[in-house]
């Protein structure tokens, strides 16, 4: 009995632990391209550089996220969302760091990334509340610091 006990503690807090993983990554995110937009906003490439750096490293604690969530059978929309999220990851490794084009001077490259970029912002958001619901309002307030920093970007 004790033993058993045992095994569902750590069961719990690897759970737990990969919730935190999830959310600090999605909280990481948001600010992290935020920082992408007002770099970009200042011309300033080594702070780009800095950021864009942060947000494709999160591939590392979102796949992570993903394992302890499939080790866990968690619900499919999860899973789906993760694997959005990843996706988009991939996505902008492939375009900016390996391939290296000007793919946003490419209508329809552009418009699948931003596709693909809303559908795992709003996968993190929706796993957010799925997770926590208190936590899930700060992550959407990250998101809105986001879209802030992306309209301050085109202005003047």
């Amino acid at each position: 009995m004790t033993k058993e006990k045992v095994v569902n503690s750590t069961l719990i807090d690897f759970h737990k632990l990969n919730n935190i993983v999830f959310i600090a990554s999605a909280i990481i995110f948001n600010f992290g391209v935020s920082g992408v937009y007002l770099a970009s906003k200042f011309n300033n490439g080594v702070l780009l550089q800095t950021f864009g750096a942060i947000v494709v490293f999160l591939s590392i604690p979102f796949t992570i996220s993903l394992i302890g969530y499939l080790k866990k059978k968690a619900e499919k929309k999860i899973i789906i969302s993760l694997v959005i999220i990843l996706l988009y990851l991939a996505l902008e490794i492939v375009l900016d760091y390996i391939l290296k084009i000007q793919f946003r001077d490419i209508l329809a490259l552009h418009i699948f990334y931003i596709i693909v970029f809303y559908a795992a912002a709003f996968s993190m958001i929706g796993v957010s509340f799925n997770i926590n619901r208190k936590i899930g309002f700060i992550v959407l307030t990250t998101f809105w610091i986001l879209i802030g920093c992306l309209i301050y970007m085109y202005l003047g």
